[in-house]
């Protein structure tokens, strides 16, 4: 029998769990959509009536996307609860419940077991931490992580949809401003009125802050992977350290990935493991790279560019792109409810 489904919140990752829900014929027999004020929305060929959540009653919903805003005004904080209370199953994108220890914190291609641990509610990771931990899954089954240190290169789309739209501004402004011009790569200080999610530049930059800054000095982006990638693992022993880079990309994280086994591996062992990982795909060609373009619209977490540490033993580095609004959020969201 099929599910009634509803998706709270229409913007970039609630459009993309709409688009997959249909792409993977996930069995609903009705899809209800939900925002702060009613209206029509089109996804392509497809036409949504768009409910306004604070009018409507939630009864006869089995399972419900949360693709909105997080903190005390987001949906999942106000509304979540009076879904499951109707009987609905609750997967949040946000992070308000991520952490909580009665929440699964689920990667289906990890720890899907976890799933049948939910008491209404399970939590979708951060796009960041989803595609590290499915790159280093099969190497942490086998042989089981002692350190990973790893810097990414976060796409726009990252931050929603008005963050992508600064990118895309910010750049045509100074093309357009500066097109006879040798050197153009710096707005003027006036922005000649154009607005940003961004404290500073994104075009032709790279912000090297994601989230407010902790008294540590770590931003709440590489805080999240630590604590995220520890629940999803269940191993607190694991070190893990990370930077997190905003960079002038529309879609697609980039993530240079630096891990320690805890048992001796080779190379060709990790290689090994790395070509039957469950949602990656690996590529041992360097003249066909992983590319954040390469990785737009895909399902995989595509990796490439492994080697050893020279210097370390079991220490090896790899390259590794995903989709970020893909298999960094929707994606990973429909997967859980499959596996329900």
């Amino acid at each position: 029998m099929g599910k009634n489904v509803a998706v709270v919140g229409v913007g970039a990752v609630g459009i993309e769990i709409l688009k997959i829900l249909k792409e993977r014929n996930f069995p609903a027999d009705r899809i209800r959509v939900f925002a702060r004020t009613k209206r029509e929305i089109k996804i392509g060929r497809d036409s949504y009536q768009v409910e306004a959540i604070s009018d409507q009653n939630f009864d006869n919903i089995n399972i419900a996307f949360f693709a909105g805003t997080e903190g005390a005004k987001g949906a999942s904080v106000q509304y979540a609860h009076k879904f499951i209370e109707k009987g609905a199953v609750v997967i949040d994108n946000g992070k308000d419940f991520r952490l909580k220890p009665d929440v699964p914190l689920v990667v289906p291609e990890i720890n899907k077991s976890d799933i049948d641990k939910n008491k209404g509610l399970i939590a979708n990771p951060n796009c960041t931490t989803i595609q590290m931990v499915v790159a280093l899954g099969g190497v942490f089954k086998r042989f089981g992580l002692e350190r990973i240190v790893m810097t990414s290169l976060q796409a726009t789309s990252g931050g929603g949809r008005a963050s992508a739209q600064s990118l895309w501004e910010e750049t045509k402004y100074i093309v357009e401003k500066n097109k006879d011009k040798k050197y153009f790569n710096q707005l003027d200080k006036d922005r000649n009125g154009t607005e940003s999610s961004f404290t500073d530049q994104i075009a032709f930059n790279a912000l090297p802050q994601i989230g407010s800054f902790n008294q540590d000095g770590f931003t709440s982006e590489e805080q999240k992977v630590v604590d995220e990638s520890h629940k999803i693992y269940g191993d607190n022993k694991i070190k893990i350290s990370s930077t997190c880079v905003r960079v002038p990309v529309f879609t697609s994280h980039s993530e240079s990935i630096y891990f320690k086994t805890v048992q001796p591996a080779s190379l060709e062992e990790i290689r090994k493991v790395l070509v039957d990982s469950q949602g990656v795909n690996f590529s041992e060609s360097n003249s066909q790279l992983p590319l954040a373009l390469g990785a737009e619209g895909s399902d995989l977490v595509h990796l490439g560019r492994l080697r050893a540490d020279s210097s370390e033993k079991n220490c090896f580095w790899i390259w590794a792109v995903a989709d970020n609004l893909r298999k960094g959020a929707a994606l990973n969201a429909v997967q859980i409810a499959e596996n329900l």
